[in-house]
């Protein structure tokens, strides 16, 4: 299995970015998916998921309102659209298939900087 995560990049405070997830070997539409942050000296933090039947998402309180996860079963593709970005969303965010599973397979991840 592996999940190319990509989108990521340097941007303002207020600015939007949405991230995509391609995977490979596991199909997104059979499979709950999540997107991780891992901040510089913080903990990993699961900012995001989507069930496997799709009909339920999870937000971190920090994103609740801004961000928006997505997948397309089609190119087997998630998103993670990012809205009104503010510096504390600034890290490194990984895509994970079944995110609350601690072995399941993650991507590398793509870095968002997010600049006051």
């Amino acid at each position: 299995v592996q999940l190319q995560a990509c989108g990521g990049g340097s941007v303002q405070a207020g600015d939007s970015l949405r991230l995509s997830c391609t995977v490979s070997g596991l199909s997104v539409g059979n499979s709950a998916m999540g997107w991780f942050r891992q901040a510089p000296g913080k903990d990993r933090v699961l900012i995001s998921a989507l069930s496997r039947s799709g009909n339920t998402t999870h937000y971190h309180w920090s994103v609740q309102g801004r961000f928006a996860i997505a997948r397309d079963n089609a190119q087997n593709t998630l998103y993670l659209q990012m809205n009104s970005l503010k510096p504390d969303d600034t890290g490194l965010y990984i895509c994970a298939a079944d995110p609350y599973s601690p072995n399941a397979p993650r991507g590398q991840g793509t870095l968002v900087t997010v600049s006051s």
